[in-house]
């Protein structure tokens, strides 16, 4: 079942698929050093900000995945949606959890004829799944401090239209 997040018990489970997908996607790509400080109680803190523009996958109780959605943050594209992160947890990848979250937050932002996306550089697995979702790099880039320098190559996914 996907839904907005109304309860402390689901912002503590993002909180955890948060703290969980950084261990199982991000070891090899991003430095040990800084991995290791994403700690559970960090991505709780990081979960109850993000609370209010996201949905949670949930099953059984236990929130297995979330999306966080919205206006785009960089002011130059106010006419743009971004999908601000998807995690689910790796036991669920291959059960179409993340295509059900993308769809929901999608449909939310329908405002948006465009949606974009940051994904760090050599995750093969994201760009798979958002290439197969339908997002196309645009040639954005930006760099990032994850512990060392790292790139964010943005992706964008462009709706429909009579016009299209």
């Amino acid at each position: 079942m996907i839904k907005p997040v109304t309860t402390q018990a689901e912002v503590n489970g993002m909180g955890y698929v948060l703290y969980k997908s950084w261990q199982e996607t991000y070891t090899g790509l991003i430095d040990d050093s800084y991995l290791n400080t994403m700690s559970l109680e960090k991505c709780e803190k990081i979960a109850s900000f993000q609370k209010d523009n996201s949905l949670v996958a949930v099953e059984n109780g236990t929130v297995i995945g979330f999306v966080g959605f919205g206006a785009y943050r960089d002011e130059k594209d106010t006419d743009m949606g971004e999908i601000q992160g998807l995690y689910v947890l790796e036991e669920y990848h291959g059960k179409k959890i993340g295509f059900g979250l993308m769809n929901e937050a999608v449909k939310r932002m329908s405002d948006y004829n465009k949606i974009a996306l940051w994904v760090l550089k050599g995750n093969d697995k994201a760009i798979r799944f958002y290439e197969r979702y339908g997002f196309r790099f645009d040639g954005a880039e930006k760099k990032v401090l994850i512990g060392t320098e790292q790139t964010e190559l943005r992706m964008v996914f462009e709706r429909k239209t009579n016009d299209n």
